[in-house]
């Protein structure tokens, strides 16, 4: 993994990283564990193989995963009316709306009209949730919603659950099972661990963000209104608080270890099967590498593609991959965090994918210095 090594020092020789780390998972075993950098801008803490940092919407493939085994210990599937099971969903024209539509953000819920609602007030966001109209119908395909999309599966979680927060399904279930380094909602004691998340640095826009960054900087945009929705955290540098890390925020608030993301792909990438446990039924896994739809995103202006709860690279028209994020499998399926970070799994291949940093980058998907490592990994 030699040319892996390479393009992981070079991001550091090119200064684009304060402090990074990179997981790889091939057949369930670890092949590539790699760290470097620092934890702070003053450079004064080294980045270490127990470092974790925040992973922001990466952590939504892990929501997506527990809501999707909470499912089918349920007896749910993609076509389940959510209104069946949370009644109060039903308003506002949501009575129809399926497990499926929701998952793969065709439900028009990427943001919320009541502005009472706050972010650290999860009982205030559920009911804006049940009162708010879709903004978009189904059939305009997807609108990601990037703070809205965790509690709306929060809820589905606890009501097919008998009430258990995602948060406490997914220590219970994968975490402590597996031994995967990865919290949503962190305690007090581990904060000595975290690097701190710092924001972009000042810079035209890359390649393909430009669309993106003129609708987020707009205050009247879908995409600046969604991204801020429900209010009550602004700005990076409130993300760093001890408080605000340990609120279970199932959107964007998952702090784990590169080793940590890698190895929950990488047993999603292996049949949903690892250390002799049995996590997934094939009907399952069938959903998160199934593309349920496909388009241009009014959200992250640009065309995405997600399956049940994951990101997948959008096609062409011959089924090529238009991008390819998560490497040349058709199958791969993960999600991307805001400023970089990186989760994957590619069934095809067994392979689960964990790239973390704390030097956030701009824009709405991870840059070259992420996709140099997909890459250098599979011409290996």
């Amino acid at each position: 993994m030699s040319g892996v090594r390479q393009a992981f020092e070079k991001n550091f020789a090119d200064v684009v990283e304060v402090g990074a780390a990179l997981g790889i998972f091939r057949g369930g075993r670890e092949v590539v564990s790699l760290c470097g950098g620092f934890c702070d801008s003053a450079r004064s803490v080294p980045w270490n193989d127990e470092t974790l940092v925040l992973i922001w919407s990466a952590t939504k493939g892990v929501a997506a995963a527990c809501t999707l085994h909470a499912m089918q210990a349920a007896g749910a599937d993609l076509n389940t009316i959510v209104a069946d099971f949370w009644p109060e969903f039903a308003q506002a024209g949501k009575g129809a709306l399926t497990l499926g539509q929701v998952l793969s953000h065709r439900a028009g819920l990427c943001a919320l009209e009541d502005l009472s609602a706050n972010i650290l007030d999860r009982e205030s966001v559920v009911r804006a949730i049940e009162k708010q109209t879709p903004l978009l119908p189904v059939e305009a395909g997807p609108a990601y919603g990037p703070r809205v999309f965790g509690f709306v599966l929060d809820e589905i979680l606890r009501r097919l659950a008998g009430g258990e927060s995602l948060a406490a399904y997914w220590r219970r279930v994968f975490a402590e099972p597996l031994g995967i380094d990865l919290w949503i909602g962190l305690p007090e004691n581990q904060n000595a661990r975290v690097a701190t998340i710092l924001p972009p640095p000042a810079g035209p826009p890359a390649a393909g963000d430009e669309l993106f960054l003129r609708a987020f900087t707009d205050p009247n945009s879908l995409t600046r209104r969604a991204f801020a929705s429900p209010p009550g955290l602004s700005g990076i540098s409130a993300m760093n608080a001890p408080q605000v890390r340990a609120a279970p925020l199932p959107s964007m608030g998952g702090i784990a270890s590169a080793q940590a993301l890698a190895k929950f792909y990488a047993m999603l990438a292996s049949g949903g099967c690892m250390e002799g446990k049995v996590f997934y039924k094939k009907q399952t896994l069938e959903w998160m590498s199934t593309r349920l739809t496909q388009g241009f995103d009014p959200v992250l202006q640009r065309e995405m593609s997600f399956s049940a709860g994951f990101m997948m690279d959008p096609l062409d028209g011959n089924s090529r991959k238009i991008r390819s994020l998560l490497g040349p499998s058709l199958s791969a399926f993960g999600h991307a965090g805001a400023g970089g970070s990186l989760g994957f799994a590619d069934p095809e291949q067994g392979v689960g994918f964990g790239y973390v940093m704390n030097q956030m980058e701009s824009g709405a998907l991870p840059h070259e210095r992420c996709i140099s490592l997909v890459r250098s990994f599979y011409e290996d």
